[in-house]
Order: C-alpha cells, then structure tokens, then sequence
C-alpha cells in the first residue's frame, strides 16, 4: 500500500512536487511537435526555398514587368540567374568525365554490362513511347489545323537554323562520338556545313553543286566525353592494381566536385528567381502567342504530363513494385532547377546530389547513368519535337501517310541522342525531321517564338526520365546482388569427421571422436585432431 501510494505520488508530482496537471502535458506535446517541425523544416529547408524562388520570380517578373524596361536593364535583371547557369555548366565537364570513369571502373564487367545494356533498353523504349504519344495526340488535337495566316499575324522573324541533310546529321552523331581532339572536344562540336561549289558541263552549262564541309561550332561536346569517360574507365578495370592510383584519383575528384555543388545548391534559389523573373520580364505579346499557338502549346505540354506523370512512373513501378511518386518526391529541387534552367545538363549536378542522398541510390549507379542519361536520353525532347512536325504537317495541308510517321518516330528516337542539353537545343533537330519527311522549314518561327515556354517541361520530362531510369537500375542491381548473396549461403558443403579413415578427410577439417567410456577403455591410442 505504501509503495502504491509512493508511486501515485510520485506520478501526481513534478520535480518540485507540484502537481502536474493536463497544461504541462500539453505543453510537453506541443514542444514535440515544435521540435519535429524544425527537423522538418531543417531537412527540407533547399527544397521549400527552391519553390518559394519559383514562386518569387513569377511575382517579380509580373511586378517589373510594367515598368518597361529595356534591353539593358533586363540583362541586369537576369544577372544572378546567369550566374547560377555559369557555376552549374562549370562543374559539368570534371562531373560527367571524373563521374563516369569512376562508376565505370567500380563496376565488374559484367555488372557494366547487364547495366549497360538495360539501360539502352529503358532509354530507347520510353523516347520510342514518347515519339509515339506525341504523334497520336497531335492527330488526336490538331493543333496545327486553322493556323496558317500565323506568320503573318506574329510577324516573327526569320532567323532560322541552317537546314541539314538527314544522312550528315547521323554522321555528325557517329563522328561527335569519337572527337579527334579530347581538349577541344571540352568546348567545341563537329557540324558539317555545306558550300556551293561551280561545276562546269561538257555542254559549257555552269552549275552549283552543294558539297559538305566539317566545321567546328562552339558547344561543349559531351557525347564524345561520355565515350571517352566509359572507354576508359573500363580500362583503367582492366589494368587492375596498376590503375587503381588513377581511379582513386577520379575517385576524388568526383567527390570534390560533389561538395562544390552542394555549395552551389544554396545559390539556387536565388537565381532561379532572377532566371523566371527576367524571362517573363522578356515577354513581349504573351496573350497573342498563347492565342494563336495556345493548341500547340497545350499539347505539347499534355505530352509532357502524360509521359512524366503516368507513363514514366508506371514503368518504375512495374519495375520495382514501389511508390514512384515518393521517389520523385526527393527530387523537386532538380526538377525546379530543370523547369529554371532549361537545361538538362545543368541540372545533372543538383540531380546527382539529390539522388544519393534523399532516394538512396548506389553512387555508382547514379554516376555511371545519370551523365549518359542526361546526353542520350530525351523523352521530353520526342515529344517537343513529334508534336512541332505533326504541327507544321498540318499548318501546310499536308496529310502524313505511315511511312512519313514512321519516319518522324525513327528520326526522333534516334536524333534526339544527339540533341544538346541545353535550352533550345532541340530546334535544330526538327529541321533534321522536316527534311525528312520532306517539308519546309520555314515555319520553324513559330516553333521557336514559344520555345522558351514548351521548353520547361521539355527539360523536366528530360531530367526525370533519366531520374527514375537510374531508380530501375539501383533497384535491379540490389535485387541481383541479394540473389548472388542467397545462393553463395545456398551452397554450403557440410564435413562429416569419419574416425575410422581419418586419412582420407581434409586436414583442415577437425574432428572429434565420440567420447564414451567404451571407447577410451577399449582403443587408449584413439585420438582428438583439432586445428
């Protein structure tokens, strides 16, 4: 009775014994959950402040927006976001080089392998998905139906990329991935450019003859990096201790690049706010291109939102039997920077980081996939460039037949490897498709005066392909390794001691009569092995 009593006083009380009444276990509560909001706030501090600068550079675009400023000016405006595109761009070259020549040689060849090849697998399905999708919607909206007097109406101007025969454009792809020279290859680009050269016939007849030239044009050529990256990685694997000094070297420089972006990080939202700011500081007549291209626009950008929202992570979830929209959940920083920047190369740091750290991703699966991924893989840039073909097939009153849309979906899938990550990088690219297919390039305009706008989800469809392709991979790579795990305890060889022929069992093996009183009083020279 005494301790029960002791016990209830000691519960009733506080330290000082005063009672404690409801108030101070309210108070108790409301401290724990003040704590788990700062944990909260504390982990997901980069990503609310990436949103809020999305958020603020739409309010601030909006707000200086009438107060007519010039050139000049708007160029100050967007200064700080040109400085987080400058510091992004600056660490993708020893990123992708330093990324994939240490994830290449940490995995076994046949891991390199199997990886390797399913994620061809998963790069070309989904971009032959997305070409077909953006193909059947734009039959489906026909967006291009009724838009011929635009031209005229927008009065755009006729800068327009230098058409491209289709058979250089693949031969272009095929020499940028072996650059002639590896320090060059860091800022400059193979483009063959054509000259008109005089002939002379038998008949005394002059004519002009179109002969291709190689040019160098200024880009960083990354699907030439990516090569050289992979080739030797996977040679300095095979040299074995002999290259393991070098591998540690890339080893860490990666991982000093890694702590250069995560300083960078905190100067995103910053300049994502300048970035959104200015561009719609830049608008001049949105109202009227949303008019006159609001079908193309809306279904370019429902392309993006079936792909990326329902096609995409319906592959990763039959893949991994898990919750994509949880994996994407971690990834809202990249995202907000892809839908910034417009560039998916420049999103690949912020996207390396995030990975590993919010999703769990091996590091050398994320390194080895997530730099190729970001120069071959371009779902968003399929449909960006299907649609603006289907568009332009119907501004002219052309009826496409099935060979001419197999042609787009084959021309797409395969140009858009070679598409440069950065913004408007897909433009050249449909006038590879138009040639094709045999239309006029002239209306390029149109697409080009709504690029910057389509472009957004473009770049995000882009980053979060790569994204979860990696997820895929991460997953299959673990479940591998688990089976390889269950079946090295599978198999198990269990010796059984055999007193009797002692000499035919392994040395290495220790054995141990049975103890009877028998057997030590009948056999005095039997005797114990142990090791």
């Amino acid at each position: 009775m005494e301790a029960a009593a002791a016990g209830e006083g000691k519960a009733g009380h506080g330290r000082n014994g005063h009672a404690e009444g409801p108030a101070a276990e309210q108070r108790r509560g409301g401290g724990a959950r003040l704590r788990g909001c700062r944990a909260f706030l504390r982990r997901n501090a980069l990503v609310l402040l990436t949103v809020s600068g999305v958020v603020a550079g739409v309010a601030l675009g909006a707000a200086v927006r009438g107060a007519a400023l010039g050139p000049a000016q708007v160029s100050y405006l967007a200064f700080p976001g040109e400085l987080l595109l400058r510091m992004l761009r600056m660490v993708i070259l020893p990123l992708v080089v330093c990324s994939l020549v240490s994830g290449a040689a940490s995995l076994d060849t046949r891991s390199l392998g199997r990886l390797g090849g399913i994620a061809v697998a998963y790069f070309l399905g989904t971009t032959l998905l997305a070409s077909g999708l953006a193909v059947a919607l734009g039959f489906i909206i026909r967006p291009g139906a009724g838009a011929s007097a635009l031209n005229t109406q927008l009065g755009l101007p006729g800068a327009l990329p230098k058409s491209k025969e289709t058979v250089d454009s693949f031969l272009d792809l095929i020499r940028n991935l072996f650059p002639a020279n590896l320090v060059a290859a860091a800022f400059e680009t193979y483009a063959t450019d054509y000259q008109m050269l005089l002939r002379n016939t038998t008949l005394g007849n002059i004519t002009l003859e179109k002969v291709p030239i190689g040019t160098e044009i200024r880009g960083m050529n990354i699907l030439g990096l990516v090569m050289f990256a992979l080739v030797l990685g996977v040679a300095l694997k095979k040299l074995g201790p002999e290259g393991e000094d070098l591998i540690r070297f890339f080893n860490s420089f990666n991982e000093a690049t890694m702590v250069l972006v995560t300083w960078i990080m905190w100067y995103v939202p910053i300049g994502i706010m300048f970035l959104v700011g200015s561009k719609i500081v830049e608008m001049e007549d949105i109202v009227l291109l949303v008019t006159s291209l609001g079908k193309y626009i809306f279904a370019s950008i429902l392309g993006h939102v079936i792909h990326g929202g329902i096609i995409l992570p319906l592959i990763y979830f039959a893949a991994t039997r898990q919750n994509p929209y949880r994996f994407l959940l971690g990834l809202i920083t990249p995202l907000a920077t892809a839908f910034a920047t417009c560039s998916s190369s420049a999103t690949l740091p912020s996207m390396i980081k995030c990975i590993e750290e919010n999703n769990g991703v091996d590091k050398r699966i994320s390194r080895f996939i997530l730099p190729i991924g970001a120069t071959v893989n371009m779902d968003g840039a399929a449909i960006f460039q299907c649609m603006a073909a289907v568009f332009i097939a119907q501004l002219n009153n052309v009826d496409l037949n099935p060979g001419q849309i197999f042609t787009i979906l084959v021309t797409a899938t395969a140009s858009s490897v070679g598409a440069a990550g950065v913004p408007a990088g897909g433009v050249l690219t449909i006038a590879i498709i138009l040639e094709a297919i045999g239309l006029p390039t002239n209306d390029l305009s149109l697409i080009l005066a709504v690029d910057w706008i389509v472009d957004r989800t473009t770049t995000v469809v882009n980053v979060e392909g790569d994204a979860l392709g990696a997820g895929i991979l991460n997953y299959l790579n673990e479940k591998d390794k688990k089976e390889r795990e269950q079946e090295l305890k599978e198999v198990t060889v269990e010796a059984v001691a055999n007193s009797k022929s002692e000499a035919e069992t392994s040395p290495l093996v220790t054995h141990k009569n049975p103890v009877s009183n028998t057997s030590s009083t009948a056999d005095p020279e039997s005797k114990e092995s142990v090791l």
